[in-house]
């Protein structure tokens, strides 16, 4: 986390250099932060939304992961806390262009940088768009943290016979689930989307939340399995590793689904105001849409076909990081094009700094969180069934 921290200060530094000779290039550094600061982010926030779903199903399977999940859900009030920063800096000290609509005078038919497509949108993206990102920071956090409460305090009871504070997080993570659909594809047009001021999919919500989602997986996997090893989870079965194995290998196959279906109908429609969007990718960006493409897909595809490529624990990290690192990816393919434009040269320090920087943060907060409470669950009305788990 040292050293990603020392590569932001100078990539700051750089990049300060570069602003005065092009618009886009003073951008970089805080495109990288941006791209670091959400994925992360959205990776809590799919593990949050993937322990309201053990809740609202009712599933028995992932008891004793379970503090593992809340663990990594954990981080998400860091993770916005670093989105909000950055949304204040740009638009009440423009201290960035990552969102062009943010600039002064956008609106303003007398201005200079007057855009008449954002004035027509600036209804959507003022003080609405505020209120938006409030409710979404606040709503998200105060789901997470009260179902990781209602988790811990059922295990303060010497016997929770009713199992009272299971119940709440049933209903919790059912309403959570609604609010969650909504909400998950609001945000992404709201702060990756927008962006791309001028451009719009109605599947890029859907897009964005399989990555965040896999990403998510992968995260809880790797460790679960770090955790198994050290000899913390030994009552964690083989079938339960597999199972997220499973999910891994089925949330793949969902984000390609949406990355080509978003590619395809837009592409071959060839209308000028869409394509433009994937023109850019196509142009200066091909190597890493298609390292993105092939990663996140066929990689994961003909890894973990197999059973037991699934229940075969370090190979299952190793895909696994593997995995993590393209969906990382996958963001930086999302933001820089809008942001740096065609000034981008490729892959460098900036963006691994960037990355390991947050990747140090997120380990932190995540190992603080599992020492807070017991790894193993004790009054679940699941737990027999988790301990005993075979597929």
């Amino acid at each position: 986390m040292g050293l990603g921290l020392v590569s932001i200060i100078c990539m700051f530094m750089m990049d300060k250099g570069n602003e005065a000779e092009h618009y886009h290039a003073g951008t970089r550094a805080w495109s990288n932060v941006f791209a670091g600061s959400f994925f992360f982010a959205a990776l809590a926030l799919g593990a949050a939304f993937f322990l309201g779903l053990q809740y609202a199903a009712e599933a028995g399977w992932s008891t004793t992961i379970k503090r593992v999940i809340e663990a990594v859900s954990m981080y998400l009030p860091w993770g916005l806390s670093f989105l909000m920063l950055l949304f204040i800096l740009g638009q009440f000290f423009h201290a960035h262009h990552i969102y062009h609509w943010m600039q002064p005078g956008i609106a303003d038919p007398s201005s200079e940088h007057y855009d008449s497509v954002i004035a027509g949108k600036i209804g959507y993206f003022g003080v609405f768009w505020w209120v938006r990102t409030i409710l979404y920071m606040v709503g998200w956090t105060w789901f997470t943290m009260k179902l990781r409460k209602n988790s811990i305090d059922a295990d303060k009871l010497e016997i929770d016979v009713n199992n009272s504070f299971h119940w709440k997080n049933v209903k919790l993570g059912a309403w959570f689930m609604v609010v969650f659909a909504v909400t998950s594809s609001t945000s992404t047009w709201d702060w990756i989307m927008s962006i791309d001021t001028h451009w719009f999919s109605t599947m890029m919500g859907w897009y964005v939340f399989s990555g965040m989602w896999i990403s998510a997986l992968v995260a809880i996997t790797i460790l679960v399995i770090w955790l198994k090893k050290l000899g913390y989870l030994e009552y964690v079965t083989e079938s339960t590793i597999h199972d997220m194995g499973k999910w891994m290998f089925a949330i793949s196959f969902l984000w390609t689904y949406l990355y080509f279906s978003q590619f395809m109908l837009i592409w071959y429609s060839n209308i000028p105001e869409e394509v433009i969007y994937f023109q850019t990718r196509w142009e200066s960006y091909k190597a890493l849409m298609w390292t993105v493409f092939f990663v996140n897909f066929a990689f994961p595809m003909i890894m973990l076909m197999s059973r037991d490529s699934k229940r075969n624990f370090f190979f299952l990290m190793f895909v696994g990081t593997i995995i993590f690192i393209g969906h990382y990816l996958d963001i930086i393919m999302i933001v820089m094009p809008g942001t740096v434009g065609h000034s981008w040269t490729g892959l460098s320090w900036m963006e691994f700094g960037t990355f390991f920087f947050f990747l140090g943060l997120f380990i932190f907060v995540v190992l603080n969180a599992l020492t807070k409470a017991p790894l193993r669950v004790k009054n679940h009305p699941y737990l027999s069934e988790s301990l005993h788990h075979s597929t």
